[in-house]
């Protein structure tokens, strides 16, 4: 084992303990400290290690600890609201052994508390361990609202974790310059679960709906849409999750355009439209920056506003044969832009949208990929009415 996991592993013994003893038995103490030996271990070949926990995943930096995959301590953290914990250099045994006395509260609190509202405030004092949602190097105050809706229905599907994690990301690409891959390839990893695990998740888009950040809406979607369609065109696993990291990452430049142009009401002048369109180049750069393996969605930022026929942009030319997976996340796009409210445009209804696939396929969309979406989406929406009329009835049957 590494030496974080070793740290982790000495966390979640530690917590386990302290919750057999009460308050101030000699006990806590002790395996407080055990704990506390490990992290000053950590620190010595990492000063300022850093955790994030999405669902049972693990991250390290930016990468995933595989010796502690589906680790249940990471769902406990996660549902407790401690989705990033930061440990700086001068940890002191006091802070240490508040951190966990708080860190036990919550995660007991999350557990025994789940039909009542949650509420558990920042500590207003300076300490060198920070902890709490992913946002949580500059701002603290979206707990509660993570934990609430975290322990909101447990059948309904809640993916307001995956949508913090995203609108994080997109934050450290501002404010830090870096691009969280490791994160990117956890909140896939989170959604194809999701997909798996619910008979009304192929589709989540009416549960993200509550989000008001289109940007970060829009990537979990796209996601969702490109996963499943790549599943539908049988494509293997490895490469479904490729091209769902590439949807969540399609629209990642979009972080550099000035908000008043984004969200702009009105037509874009041509300056402001140059600026839109330089959404695309400045996604593949910011993903080859981060990690040049992750070429298919540096590719796929580049060229999902490229249509089959050699419309669109960034470059207009001749026929193109662009990626397959900037083909199908083109659709994904298209489609999810399309049935969003914009400050531009209505809506438009699901009907309409399919409409407008089909009459563009073949100078737009890929024909083979455009139809097997088609059918998905028609598939879905057929499913959804059958479940809503059977919850009807349930509802009648109940008066």
């Amino acid at each position: 084992m590494t030496d974080a996991t070793l740290y982790l592993t000495s966390l979640a013994q530690a917590l386990a303990k302290m919750s057999l003893y009460a308050e101030g038995h000699p006990s806590r103490a002790r395996a407080a400290d055990a704990s506390f030996a490990r992290l000053r271990t950590l620190q010595q070949v990492d000063a300022t290690p850093t955790f994030s926990f999405l669902g049972r995943e693990v991250i390290y930096y930016e990468r995933t600890l595989r010796d502690l995959a589906d680790w249940d301590w990471a769902q406990r953290f996660s549902s407790a609201g401690v989705q990033r914990i930061e440990f700086e250099a001068a940890v002191d045994r006091e802070s240490y052994h508040a951190f966990l006395e708080e860190l036990l509260t919550r995660v007991a609190l999350a557990q025994g508390m789940r039909d009542k509202p949650l509420a558990i405030a920042a500590s207003p004092r300076a300490t060198p361990i920070r902890f709490g949602a992913v946002g949580v190097r500059g701002d603290a105050e979206s707990d509660d609202e993570a934990i609430d809706a975290e322990l909101e229905e447990s059948e309904r599907l809640d993916l307001s974790e995956e949508a913090d994690v995203v609108t994080w990301m997109h934050d450290e690409v501002l404010v830090a310059h870096q691009l969280p891959l490791a994160e990117a390839e956890a909140v896939v990893h989170s959604l194809a679960h999701a997909m798996q695990g619910s008979s009304r998740a192929l589709i989540p888009l009416l549960t993200l709906k509550e989000f008001d950040q289109y940007t970060t809406t829009h990537a979990l979607n796209v996601s969702v849409l490109a996963m499943g369609l790549a599943e539908r065109l049988g494509l293997s696993a490895r490469e479904v999750k490729g091209y769902g990291v590439a949807g969540l990452l399609h629209d990642i430049g979009k972080v550099k355009i000035p908000p008043e142009v984004l969200n702009k009401p009105g037509v874009l002048t041509p300056e402001e439209f140059d600026l839109m369109r330089s959404h695309t180049v400045e996604g593949a750069r910011l993903i080859l920056e981060a990690d040049r393996h992750l070429d298919l969605s540096a590719v796929v930022a580049f060229e999902h506003h490229i249509m089959i026929d050699g419309g669109g942009y960034p470059t207009r030319c001749t026929r193109r044969d662009c990626h397959h997976a900037s083909r199908l996340v083109h659709v994904c796009d298209v489609f999810d832009a399309l049935r969003t409210h914009r400050p531009y445009r209505v809506a438009w209804d699901t009907a309409s949208i399919l409409a407008y696939i089909e009459k563009r396929i073949g100078s737009e969309f890929d024909p083979v990929i455009a139809d097997a979406f088609l059918s998905m989406i028609r598939g879905s929406e057929m499913r959804l009415a059958h479940a809503r009329s059977i919850d009807e009835d349930v509802l009648v049957g109940a008066l």
